[in-house]
């Protein structure tokens, strides 16, 4: 018989799709600690996928929802794969366990290793609404560049092509912009983070951090589960549904 583990927590995927449901799955389970157990949902509402404001505010309403269910069913914490963090804020507002996308702690890891982060994103029609999280949280002093790759979500999945596109951002971002460090602008880029690490280590001849935005964002999932922290009701006002 399994034992069960005291913690669990789900990811929900923004997108109103399976198809990314057990890549996301793989792509963190080598960060799940042994006391976890780790779900993975999918909305099924909204757009396949997150690519500009209007697919962000399209699917938040279904986050926000199964955010609610997800802790009717017991589980200790949420993390929304989405680097836009779609719905996040507003589930904040509705669920008492922790609710966290992929931004921040993203953001927050590059701070931890560097002075100076760049954001690697996909399309440009991200570029602007990713400048606002920059805004919003206050991270100017420590921002050095956006630069889009200029590939859609759908085809995120061919890792030799997408990491030599950000080799190539990562590369004239360091040259040009004065990056130290980075984070991928989307969380459909897995396993593209340490295939361009290694990469810049042999173009080099040194290391520079680049985060994959599902496996630092579970990571500070646990550390909020394990340490009893949750949104503050200063900052969020409870709503009941």
């Amino acid at each position: 018989m399994e034992t069960k583990k005291p913690y669990k927590i789900r990811i929900i995927v923004p997108a109103n799709t399976t198809a990314f449901n057990q890549r996301i799955k793989d792509a963190v389970k080598p960060v799940i600690p042994d006391d976890f157990s780790v779900d993975v949902k999918n909305i099924d509402q909204g757009n396949d996928c997150i690519e500009n404001r209007y697919n962000l505010t399209e699917n938040a309403l279904a986050v926000v929802n199964l955010a609610k269910k997800t802790e009717e069913e017991g589980f200790n914490g949420i993390f929304v794969t989405d680097f836009d963090m779609c719905g996040v804020e507003a589930s904040r507002e509705v669920v008492d366990i922790p609710v966290i996308g992929g931004f921040r702690a993203s953001a927050f890891t590059a701070m931890m290793l560097s002075q100076k982060f760049s954001i690697i994103t996909i399309l440009g029609s991200t570029v602007a609404m990713q400048l606002e999280h920059i805004k919003t949280f206050g991270l100017e002093n420590n921002f050095a560049s956006i630069r889009s790759i200029n590939c859609p979500v759908q085809d995120l999945q061919d890792a030799d092509k997408v990491s030599k596109l950000v080799f190539e951002a990562c590369c004239e971002a360091i040259s040009q912009d004065g990056s130290q460090s980075f984070i991928l602008g989307c969380t459909g880029f897995i396993g593209i983070a340490e295939r361009v690490s290694m990469m810049l280590t042999q173009e080099l001849g040194y290391f520079v951090p680049i985060t994959d935005p599902n496996r630092v964002a579970i990571d500070f999932l646990v550390l909020l589960v394990r340490n009893k922290l949750s949104q503050s009701r200063i900052c969020y006002n409870k709503v009941d549904l």
